[in-house]
C-alpha cells in the first residue's frame, strides 16, 4: 500500500492527535468531477469513478433498472473513490465537518465529496434504508447475464488518515445488552444525542510500510491493530426491479464483508443482466471475523479494480461455473455460505466448498468432506448484516499433486 506518511511519522511509537495525523497526510480528494478516463497523473490510464450525487445511492444498490455512470472495456482498470458512511450518518449529525471537527479534525482534511453528499437532498432513512455509500454502477461492455465478473482488487488507498468504529441500538451481535446508553425520543440529525449509539473514533498511522490503528484507552495508554483494507460491499446488479437494501449480503455479491479480500485477492460474480453494473462501496481499514460490534474499523478508501467479463461458455472458470460469489488469493479459495440463520449459512459454506472440490479437483464428494473438516477453516465473515455469512479458506497448496497430475 502507498506511504503518504512522512519518514518521521512513520518511525513515531506513540499515538497522534488527529489534527497531527492529518497535517502530515496527503488527503486524497476527488480526482475529477465526473467518470472519466484517466489521462494524466499517477492514475493514468485507468477509469475513474468519483463518489458524487450522481454517482451514488446512499442506502441501496443498483437494481436491473440502474443506469451505468460509466461503460467500459473488459480488462480495464477502474479507479473508484469511495466515501464511508461513518462520521455522515444522522446520528452522527448528517455533517462530516462538524461531526470530525470534535475529533480536532480540520475542515480541509475532511472529503469534498462527503461534504457534497450530505449537503445535497438525497433522501436518507437513518432507521429503514442501508447505511452505505455504494458507488456506481459501472458496466462491462458486452456483459450478458449467464457471463462472470472477474475483479482483481489492484490496490486499495485511505483516503483520510482515520476511521470510526460504530455500535448501535438493536444492531451487533449483542442487540439489547450494547449499547449501554439510553436512547431518547425523537431522534434526528438535528438531535443526534438522542439515537445514543456510540461511535469510536480510531486515527491510523504508518510505520514502515505497515498501518495501524490506534485507539485511546485513557490515561496516556493506547490500543494499536494492524490495518488489512478491503471493500465490505463489491457485486454485481441483481435481476430485479424492486429497491435492494445495501445491508444484507446475496450470492451475487453486496454486503459480504469478507476480510480477506483485500489487496491482490480477486472475487467472481455471476451476472444476471445486461452489462453486469458493477458497484462497490463500505470500504473498510480493517476488521475481524464477525463484525460484532456491527462496523468494522470503517474509513473511506480510494479502490483501484480490474473488471474482466468471463462469457459463459468460452471461459475456463475456477470449480466449472461460478453461481455464487467466490474469493481467490495467491494462497486460498475462498467459498461463501449466506443465510440468516447462522448454522445454515454454515450448511450453505459446506455445501459450496464440496461442489467445488468435486468440480475443480474432480475429487469424490466424500472425501472432498474429509478434506474440509481436517483441513479447512470455516470463519464467520460477518453475523450483523441480517444475512449471516460464513466463508472457508480452502488452501491451495494442498492440492499441487492433483494440479500436476492434469
Amino acid at each position: 500500500m502507498k506511504r503518504h506518511l512522512a519518514g518521521a511519522l512513520a518511525l513515531c511509537c506513540t499515538a497522534l492527535s488527529a489534527q497531527a495525523a492529518t497535517d502530515d497526510f496527503a488527503i486524497l480528494q476527488p480526482l475529477a468531477e465526473t467518470p472519466q478516463k484517466m489521462t494524466t497523473g499517477d492514475y493514468s490510464g485507468n477509469y475513474y469513478v468519483p463518489s458524487t450525487v450522481d454517482t451514488v445511492r446512499w442506502g441501496y444498490l443498483p437494481n436491473n433498472s440502474a443506469k451505468p455512470v460509466l461503460t467500459v472495456p473488459s480488462g480495464s482498470t477502474v479507479t473508484f473513490d469511495t466515501v464511508s458512511h461513518e462520521g455522515i450518518l444522522e446520528d452522527q449529525g448528517r455533517d462530516p465537518v462538524a461531526y470530525f471537527a470534535t475529533k480536532d479534525v480540520a475542515k480541509d482534511q475532511v472529503l469534498a465529496d462527503a461534504i457534497a453528499i450530505t449537503g445535497s437532498d438525497i433522501e436518507h432513512d437513518f432507521f429503514n434504508d442501508g447505511p452505505h455509500i455504494v458507488t456506481g454502477p459501472v458496466a462491462i461492455e458486452g456483459a450478458e447475464p449467464g457471463d462472470v465478473l472477474k475483479v482483481e482488487v489492484v490496490k486499495l488507498e485511505p483516503r483520510v488518515p482515520y476511521g470510526v468504529i460504530s455500535n448501535r441500538h438493536g444492531k451487533g451481535a449483542l442487540p439489547g445488552e450494547y449499547p449501554k446508553t439510553e436512547p431518547k425520543d425523537n431522534p434526528s440529525s438535528a438531535y443526534p444525542e438522542r439515537y445514543a449509539n456510540v461511535s469510536t473514533f480510531a486515527p491510523i498511522e504508518a510505520e514502515g510500510d505497515q498501518w495501524y490503528g490506534v485507539l485511546d484507552a485513557g490515561n496516556d495508554r493506547e490500543i494499536r491493530f494492524p490495518l488489512h483494507p478491503f471493500m465490505g460491499i463489491m457485486g454485481v446488479a441483481p435481476d430485479t426491479a424492486e429497491p435492494v437494501n445495501s445491508v444484507p449480503p446475496s450470492r451475487i455479491g453486496g454486503n459480504a464483508d469478507i476480510n480477506d479480500l483485500g489487496a491482490g485477492s480477486t472475487v467472481y460474480y455471476p451476472i444476471e443482466v445486461d452489462g453486469g453494473l458493477f458497484y462497490t462501496g463500505d470500504s473498510h481499514f480493517t476488521q475481524g471475523d464477525g463484525e460484532v460490534a456491527l462496523t468494522a474499523l470503517e474509513g473511506s478508501l480510494r479502490a483501484t479494480l480490474k473488471l474482466t467479463l468471463l462469457e459463459s461458455g468460452q471461459a475456463e472458470l475456477p470449480g466449472k461455473q461460478v453461481d455464487k460469489l467466490l474469493g481467490e488469493t495467491n494462497d486460498y479459495w475462498i467459498t461463501v455460505g449466506l443465510d440468516e440463520d447462522l448454522d445454515l449459512a454454515m450448511k450453505d459454506a459446506v455445501r459450496e466448498s464440496i461442489r467445488f472440490l468435486h468440480a475443480q479437483y474432480d475429487i469424490d464428494e466424500a472425501l472432498a468432506l474429509a478434506y474440509l473438516s481436517a483441513a479447512t477453516d470455516f470463519e464467520v465473515s460477518q453475523v450483523v448484516d441480517k444475512t449471516k455469512g460464513i466463508h472457508a479458506l480452502i488452501r491451495k497448496a494442498d492440492f499441487q499433486d492433483l494440479e500436476a497430475a492434469d
